[in-house]
């Protein structure tokens, strides 16, 4: 089976290090529809030869982290299938059946964390690819809220529904990865900050009225999984017929006209192309704009009954898939065989949803079975604390360290990003000034901002400095932060006018324009509503 696309030596792992941080002592694997510079990013196709100049943001926030790559992985060509047969590299199975597919698009990751190879491993999901390998290879698999993890750096399949997804063994781990990677990116035009919901004392978990359709298997373990949820939580039953229906959407609708328009073009004359991905996307019916409209006034409507569910509960349990095929099942039907898997996971984007999957009790057959916890968007933590209760893992302490830092421009209370700081647990301390020798300019950059820096014996700001507010924020979530902050602005030591220090955003030396000075207006807000 092959796993790995590209294996880095332990010497090329060795070089992309760049130091300690809250993932020190971890490989990651990447998806190889993910940016590592240096390393081509293939797709699963073959003829894709030229390496990356740069690494994928979410990929950046891993190295920064102090995680070291192993290498890329292998999944379905052009994230395209659920199974992880279709890819020229080879095929992938389920770690714990050599007969049975390893699931997909994201196969060689889910494998490799599986198998123990790495620690963590990123994939992406659009349609299911996070969380069907992670179930059919007993692992956790979380697939974020949409925009909280930057797609800057991956090779597109869906690119308004596109996710950035996280393998791992333990749902503690998964939750620490979020930690670093969940982070704003203005270069990605999807990307948002999402403000996270706290967890309940008593979580109201919904589960499906009725039969679900599954092989026999799963359904046994899927009775053993409602048992063991009623023993959790507080559990209520709702209609799942609009997130089934939504769910066929996804290729029954417009949305498949999105992957023609992210890489239809290459499938015209590349001999390397999977038949079944061409037949997918390349033969799709051509589609007109009433119906991507009609497809488009379905979901709302199928999104509005939804509704029902979320004023019930808090987050929804399903299982990840209704059956697990065998290689030959696939071989025989490779478009049935993909389509059944995606019948639990493939509204998930189109409904705005999060998701993490995780093992349930195994099949009778001593096949891992999968179950899935879905919440509306900036639920991330709070299906990732249910999944932890059902995992039994041991609950570890709370990191109460907070670091206080002070922003003067897009962060401030009611400008641009300071949402960004409130999402990561950022807290208002005061409202201050800066020493009287800083200097603030407006600076060039994806959006109005200003640079700040000191000029020691220089000619004094204006009053007591320019003002700024200190905002205290968890240790844990500082670096992932800190990877938001676009040149020529940086972080470091800043004095406040009562002679303490805090970090602070400085800006650097090319970043100064003497005709853009704005100190006299003593702060940012004076300048913007000059």
């Amino acid at each position: 089976m092959t796993v790995w696309i590209t294996r880095l030596t332990p010497e090329q792992s060795a070089s992309y290090a760049v130091g300690e941080g809250p993932l020190s002592g971890l490989t990651f694997a990447a998806k190889d529809n993910i940016d590592l510079a240096g390393v081509p990013t293939t797709a699963a196709d073959p003829r894709r030869t030229t390496p990356a100049t740069a690494s994928a943001t979410v990929v950046g926030l891993l190295l920064g982290a102090g995680a070291v790559p192993a290498g890329k992985t292998n999944l379905d060509q052009y994230a395209t299938g659920l199974v992880g047969t279709r890819s020229p590299y080879g095929a992938c199975h389920s770690v714990l059946s050599a007969d049975h597919v390893s699931g997909g698009s994201s196969s060689g990751s889910a494998v490799a964390v599986a198998s123990g190879e790495v620690d963590l491993a990123l994939g992406t999901d659009t349609a299911g690819s996070g969380r069907v390998p992670a179930a059919f290879n007993a692992i956790v698999g979380l697939k974020p809220s949409r925009g909280l993890v930057s797609t800057t750096g991956v090779v597109p399949a869906c690119r308004s529904l596109d996710c950035v997804t996280v393998f791992t063994r333990t749902v503690g781990l998964a939750r620490d990865v979020l930690g670093v990677i969940g982070a704003y990116d203005d270069a990605d035009p999807y990307s948002r900050v999402v403000e996270q919901r706290s967890t309940p004392s008593r979580p109201v978990v919904a589960v499906p009225a009725g039969d679900l359709g599954l092989d026999p298997w799963h359904e046994v373990a899927w009775q053993a999984s409602l048992v063991r949820a009623r023993d959790l939580y507080d559990v209520v039953e709702v209609d799942v017929a609009p997130f089934l229906e939504a769910a066929a959407l996804l290729y029954g609708g417009p949305w498949v006209a999105e992957r023609r328009w992210a890489f239809g073009a290459v499938l015209d004359d590349d001999p390397a192309v999977d038949p079944t991905v061409r037949a997918v996307v390349a033969d799709a019916p051509v589609l007109s704009a009433e119906d991507a409209f009609a497809g488009q006034y379905r979901l709302a409507g199928l999104d509005r009954l939804t509704q029902a569910t979320w004023a019930q509960a808090h987050a929804l349990l399903l299982p990840v898939t209704p059956t697990h095929p065998t290689l030959a099942d696939v071989a025989a039907d490779p478009v049935g065989a993909n389509s059944q898997l995606g019948r639990f996971t493939n509204m998930t984007n189109l409904l705005d949803l999060c998701a993490v999957a995780f093992p349930g009790p195994s099949r009778t057959d001593g096949l891992p079975f999968g179950v899935q916890l879905l919440a509306p968007a900036g639920g991330d933590r709070l299906v990732l604390d249910l999944a932890a209760t059902w995992t039994g893992e041991p609950q570890r302490p709370v990191t109460t360290a907070r670091v206080d830092l002070a922003v003067a421009g897009a962060h401030l209370t009611g400008q641009p990003l300071n949402a960004d700081l409130v999402a990561r647990g950022g807290e208002l301390v005061s409202t201050t000034r800066l020493a009287a020798d800083y200097r603030m300019y407006v600076v060039d950059g994806p959006l109005p901002r200003p640079g700040v820096t000191r000029v020691p014996g220089g000619a004094p700001g204006p009053g007591a400095g320019l003002e700024v507010e200190v905002w205290s924020l968890p240790e844990a979530a500082l670096a992932g932060f800190l990877r938001t902050i676009a040149p020529p602005l940086g972080v470091g030591p800043v004095e406040l006018a009562d002679g303490s220090t805090v970090l602070g955003f400085l800006c650097t030396a090319d970043g100064v324009d003497a005709e853009r000075d704005i100190t006299s207006y003593g702060g940012w807000r004076a300048w913007l509503a000059r």
